[in-house]
């Protein structure tokens, strides 16, 4: 049996990738196509998890001088061999990321981008016996990676502001040949900026940095970009020229970041996994890029080495875990009531029509929520589905849904906490809800539960299978207990011959509680109630708080449809 190639979970060096054998998906494309665009400078925002840091390796082994341009045998620019002749490690290249720059205070950050570019100049410790620079050139060069007696990069803050520039001068001269510049997330120290309040001081420095380097820069042959963000109202960009932004509403090269369906495909195929293209296509594709449907390549990847390892049988939620999800937190705190409709019926598999604004600086995120909008577009969390322009008011209107289920996921995770929040705060009320449980009173355990779910947002959509819809209302009920603190609670914990869905314990009165929850079809409240008593007596799921020594048990069957419940209830008295 062939074996086949390893799966690069976690691998962003292109040369690692090749060299080791891993599955890659191709898009070598991209290079003569960007270079025939003949932009001097050039951005690409995308979405975290697109593949952005991957492109920018691929870009370095391709252009670089010295580089192992070996990578590229029998990919698809290898099949352009003029054009390879002609650029394939012909120039000095730069490449950095921006995306560890960061700190809890400006100097901390600073510290770590001089970090970030003594590093990079330390790949050229030729230039330190260059017989093309002279001595005082020589001696910028060493002053670019000196270190103090502490170990830490001496460069003075000047020589940090002109460092790009600097840097490039030295190749350009060394090798008679315009040096290239590359710039991974671009915009992650002004993320981590904004979020700890050193916001203008990091603005200030990477424009000076950017503007030295791309604007004012005789030795820049040409410099790509990468971020999630189009931050351009800061000025970092200004006077720049020639240069050119691509973003996810554009059509041109959207078909290199992320995966097209016939890439997952071929990908299933290879390993033998097409079985699973449904569940792949239904977690993780539904994102429009221009005019293409495209996955996150980060969760395709994941999934396929953990289903072909054992680790998953089904699609797993991989992109919440690569980073935090603020944003959705900091958009559900700030939605009044309109909002939170908009968004259970973006759940729900609706759609909501906004004005997007690309050109945002991080200080609107939160002077607006049509801003976060914006902002949860351009990051990923919304994509699009159509576009309206109204001419006479020369306004252009964006259709947003929810790309995927994992996406959606997300949202559901993220109101929930918020949702417990909120309950929280009002103490007395949620006791007494709770207390309910304990007392048999089902009608205040029914108004109880209908009213907040009328506070919170529900997954209703008649397209979504009804374990989901029961899961929803699970975790709203299990949150509530959990907030409530006072029992033990279990959840899908194994009792009898199943799994009971919440099964509690009230130590002071021994009181045990099962309790098992329904999604009520076509609002048929009764029969699904029924439902949900006869499987606790045939499963037996109260055995395990009998055996814990409670002497009464109540077993209640409760049955949701969107924002209604109703609830049904027997008491056991324990011999």
């Amino acid at each position: 049996m062939e074996e086949k190639l390893r799966l690069p979970v976690g691998y962003e060096d292109f040369e690692d990738i090749i060299k080791k054998d891993f599955y890659y998906v191709d898009k070598t494309g991209l290079i003569n196509e960007f270079l025939a665009d003949n932009s001097q400078v050039t951005l690409f925002t995308r979405p975290r998890r697109f593949g952005k840091t991957l492109t920018m390796s691929m870009l370095k082994y391709f252009f670089g001088v010295g580089l192992n341009n070996a990578l590229f045998d029998g990919l698809e620019i290898s099949k352009d061999v003029a054009f390879c002749e002609r650029h394939m490690g012909k120039y000095p290249v730069i490449s950095i990321t921006l995306k560890g720059v960061s700190g809890l205070r400006f100097d901390e950050a600073k510290e770590m981008l001089r970090r970030v570019m003594a590093t990079e100049a330390m790949r050229f410790q030729f230039l330190m016996e260059s017989e093309n620079l002279s001595e005082s050139e020589r001696m910028q060069y060493k002053d670019l990676i000196s270190t103090s007696g502490r170990g830490d990069f001496s460069m003075t803050d000047n020589m940090l502001n002109d460092s790009l520039k600097t840097l490039s001068f030295l190749l350009t001269k060394h090798y008679g040949e315009k040096t290239v510049i590359l710039i991974d997330e671009y915009d992650v120290p002004l993320d981590k900026a904004y979020n700890y309040g050193f916001y203008d001081e990091m603005v200030n420095l990477i424009r000076g940095l950017f503007g030295n380097g791309l604007k004012t820069n005789t030795c820049l042959n040409f410099a790509v970009l990468t971020g999630c963000l189009r931050v351009s109202k800061e000025s970092i960009f200004t006077g720049i020229n020639n240069f050119k932004v691509y973003t996810i509403k554009d059509v041109r090269y959207n078909e290199y970041f992320g995966f097209i369906d016939d890439e997952v495909r071929k990908m299933l195929e290879y390993y033998g996994f097409m079985e699973q293209y449904d569940d792949v296509k239904e977690w993780y594709d539904g994102y429009r890029l221009g005019s293409l449907h495209i996955y996150c390549p980060w969760d395709v990847i994941n999934y396929c080495a953990d289903f072909r390892s054992g680790n998953a049988v089904r699609p797993q939620n991989y992109w919440i875990n690569s980073s935090g999800n603020d944003i959705i937190r900091r958009f559900i705190d700030k939605a009044d009531d309109a909002t939170k409709r908009e968004i259970e019926l973006l759940i729900n598999k609706g759609s909501v029509k906004k004005q997007i604004w690309q050109e945002l600086t991080y200080r609107d995120l939160d002077s607006d929520i049509n801003n976060l909008w914006s902002i949860l577009f351009t990051t990923g969390y919304l994509t699009q589905c159509g576009e309206e322009y109204d001419e006479m008011k020369d306004i252009a209107t964006t259709e947003l849904v929810i790309p995927n289920r994992e996406i959606r996921w997300i949202y559901m995770n993220q109101i929930q906490e918020w949702f417990e929040h909120e309950t929280r705060k009002d103490r007395q009320r949620l006791e007494a809800f709770c207390r309910a449980f304990a007392e048999n009173n089902t009608q205040a355990i029914e108004e109880g539960f209908t009213s907040y779910l009328k506070k919170t947002i529900s997954l209703r959509d008649a397209n979504a299978r009804k374990g989901m819809k029961e899961n929803f209302y699970h975790g709203i009920l299990l949150g509530l207990f959990m907030g409530f603190g006072k029992w033990p609670v279990m959840s899908n914990a194994e009792a009898g011959y199943g799994y009971s869905d919440i099964c509690l314990e009230s130590y002071d009165d021994d009181i045990g509680i099962v309790i098992e929850l329904k999604y009520a079809e076509n609002a048929a409240f009764d029969a699904a109630c029924n439902e949900a008593m006869k499987q606790i007596r045939e499963r037996n799921y109260d055995e395990e708080l009998i055996d814990d020594g409670m002497k009464v048990i109540y077993r209640y069957g409760i049955a949701c449809y969107k924002k209604r419940c109703r609830v049904v209830s027997e008491k056991i008295d324990v011999l």
